[in-house]
């Protein structure tokens, strides 16, 4: 039986077409706000459903008839060199030409004259003045803009605010990715703040979009099983909600590669954990627009610390006003979990190290070829494995981490990197990664067997021993006696000797097997 709905990956959702959740289900505090004429900001990371958001509510409030409401982007004034002048002609123009898509002819804001001198706080004021209803005005990618064009906007608001609801818009949500307190560093980094009369301090209230809960991606779900009979079973909505961390786009995409790509929208065939497994391989090798803009973010020196901490497991102090780590969970990269921050889900997890290692990879050729750690029985010899990255390591890696961009965290990328090379023969690698564990954690599965591997880097004298403390716990809780321990040396070959650095040895600890690898 063919669906007339699908999982959507591309867009913003409309009911009649997509499986969706109501946008609105839990925001009264947004009807709250337009109530009370406030004006606040809506933040979320990319396609976590603001435009979806955003078109249902203008829909919903002109269909109410109390208000008159309109959704626009300001992105076409987002770029450097635009002056004032020419931003408020394509933000006026980009608002009028979104009236034709929620509004009644008679409610459209004045046409804008190519020939006239704008300010959109005059603009504004004209429109509100000629209407008997509030207006609602929805401004998205508010954070596309720059310097002196995003001060001037957000001036020209807080001037029309105290006009409002008969000569200014009665409520304005600024929406994009970041927070309103993000924006005052991208107008002037060197100062922490524009002062009280900034364009900021009108701002009632910042909502931010979440991710989905178990509940709620099983009711997404039920839509697909109800339209096509077609079960989600519980273990596997636990499981994509393990990959994707509840993230909407992910949910989507995860079920849409499942359904149409894996099982060819055959709605007859039983979805497996296995069809997880399969989808989550395929996204992250084919890297979908979501993924590759996640990415691109990894290149900002703020992302930057904070992924590497992350990787390597060093130590970041959790505060408020650390506004990197705040500016990266924006993002919607990283997430607080108990005392951790870590990457948001499993398919970030796993995606974020293979994209900064993938140019190590493709140049790390005869030694990472698979059959060479292969016995005859099939399975993996690890011990052969990573005597090989030993000598790998010693002859390549300060060439190579010189040239690398993600430096801090370059000696486990590049383990992670040539392990790569060899698992993708047929196994995989698990990651553990958290803030200020000092270590990161490998599990790697190969043919039946698995083989621990606890990555550290030598910052003290104690590292050996701190390892092998938390080795021992990380086997205990695996129920496994057996792991390797990789050392790696930060100090350069000009203070300790690559002779004495790289070392093998097997110790017996805490009834435990550990080979220590020093390099």
């Amino acid at each position: 039986m063919k669906s007339k709905r699908y999982f959507n990956t591309t867009g913003f959702c409309r009911p009649e077409k997509h499986y969706m959740l109501d946008p609105l289900r839990n925001q009264s505090v947004i009807f709250d706000l337009i109530e009370k004429e406030q004006y606040f900001t809506i933040h979320a990371p990319r396609q976590t459903g603001k435009t979806t958001l955003l078109h249902e509510l203008a829909h919903r409030l002109n269909k109410e008839g109390n208000y008159i409401s309109v959704v626009f982007s300001v992105e076409s004034a987002g770029y450097r060199s635009i002056t004032e002048e020419t931003a408020n002609f394509k933000i006026i123009n980009s608002l009028y030409q979104a009236c034709e898509l929620f509004l009644h002819k008679k409610l459209w804001a004045p046409k804008p004259v190519i020939t006239k001198k704008y300010s959109l706080q005059d603009y504004l004021n004209k429109w509100a003045t000629t209407q008997t209803k509030p207006i609602i005005l929805l401004l998205d990618e508010i954070d596309s803009l720059y310097d002196d064009v995003l001060v001037s906007v957000l001036r020209q608001l807080r001037n029309g605010f105290q006009g409002r609801p008969k000569h200014f818009p009665s409520t304005i949500a600024l929406v994009g990715l970041r927070d309103v307190r993000e924006y005052k560093t991208k107008v002037r980094p060197s100062e922490a703040s524009l002062g009280s009369g900034s364009p900021f301090n009108i701002k009632a209230e910042s909502i931010l979009l979440g991710t989905w809960t178990k509940e709620e991606i099983t009711e997404l779900y039920s839509q697909h099983t109800k339209d096509t009979g077609q079960v989600f079973s519980k273990e596997m909505i636990n499981r994509i909600y393990e990959l994707t961390g509840g993230q909407p786009w992910l949910v989507n995409a995860v079920a849409n590669e499942i359904v149409e790509k894996i099982l060819k929208s055959d709605f007859t065939k039983k979805i497996t954990l296995a069809h997880a497994e399969e989808a989550k391989e395929n996204l992250i090798k084919r890297r979908d627009t979501h993924l590759d803009s996640l990415l691109d973010k990894l290149k900002e020196p703020r992302v930057k610390n904070i992924v590497s901490a992350i990787i390597n497991g060093d130590s970041l102090v959790y505060d408020n006003f650390n506004d990197d780590l705040l500016y990266v969970m924006d993002l919607g990269i990283i997430r607080k979990e108990k005392y951790d921050i870590i990457f948001s889900n499993e398919i970030y997890r796993e995606i974020i190290p293979r994209v900064l290692n993938f140019s190590m990879q493709e140049n790390i050729r005869e030694e990472g070829t698979t059959s060479w750690y292969i016995k005859p029985n099939g399975k993996l010899d690890m011990d052969k494995l990573l005597k090989a990255f030993q000598a790998f390591y010693r002859e390549n890696s300060e060439m190579w981490l010189e040239k690398f961009d993600y430096k801090e965290a370059g000696p486990h990328l590049l383990l992670m990197a040539f392990l790569q090379r060899v698992i993708n023969g047929g196994g995989r690698i698990n990651r553990e990664m958290a803030v200020g564990t000092g270590r990161t954690d490998l599990l790697i599965e190969f043919n039946g067997d698995k083989f621990v591997l606890e990555l550290k880097l030598k910052r003290l004298p104690s590292a050996r021993q701190k390892g092998l403390d938390q080795i021992s716990r990380y086997l205990d809780t695996l129920g496994m006696t057996k792991g390797y321990l990789i050392l790696f040396e930060i100090k350069p070959s000009s203070i300790i000797p690559w002779e004495t650095r790289v070392k093998w040895e097997d110790v017996s600890y805490q009834n435990k097997n550990i080979t220590i690898v020093e390099m």
